[in-house]
């Protein structure tokens, strides 16, 4: 299946989670193992095994996991504040809709690892920086994000560039 099939098969649901959202509803693409093939080999070219693969709760992770078992590569889990077990750092951020918090373990990634960052949707690109700047905290490196959906008209983009130009960022939809 080639990607531009893979990516029909994503839903808009209007209006959730509250009024004025346009939800990006993937769940048929996960369904259908073709496009989900498709998705995470195209993610998988933007790394190799010496990458670290990091994805963001709840989507991010369902990509990144996959990409790095692709990849023969370490996962590491960047979730929202308390979900994790051990020492962690965190990171606030805005949303378009709010604001939230993201947490990694101290001990996610070694100083010096390149990481490629996943998740499903960049919006305001809050989400984003928070996790790039964790990473940063932690003395790794992200080499490149990726998103599935890109939103273009909360400007997700600009902001990272501009605070993270030597980042590329690849969204394979952008609406």
């Amino acid at each position: 299946m080639n990607i531009d099939d893979a990516l029909s098969l994503i839903r808009e649901i209007p209006d959730y989670p509250q009024p004025g959202i346009r939800f990006q509803d993937i769940t048929p693409l996960l369904a259908h193992g073709e496009a989900f093939i498709a998705i995470t080999e195209k993610f998988a070219s933007y790394g190799d095994s010496s990458t670290v693969i990091a994805g963001i709760e709840a989507r991010g992770f369902i990509f990144a996991s996959a990409v790095a078992n692709q990849l023969h590569s370490g996962f590491v889990p960047i979730r929202k504040a308390g979900k994790l077990p051990h020492l962690t750092i965190s990171e606030s951020y805005g949303l378009e809709y709010g604001t939230d918090t993201l947490e990694v373990h101290i001990d996610a990634v070694p100083k010096g690892a390149k990481v490629l960052l996943i998740d499903d949707v960049l919006a305001t690109g809050g989400t984003i920086g928070a996790a790039i700047e964790l990473m940063n905290r932690l003395g790794a490196e992200v080499v490149h994000v990726l998103a599935l959906l890109e939103i273009d008209g909360l400007a997700g983009r600009t902001t990272l560039q501009e605070k993270y130009p030597n980042i590329p960022i690849t969204s394979l939809v952008v609406s």
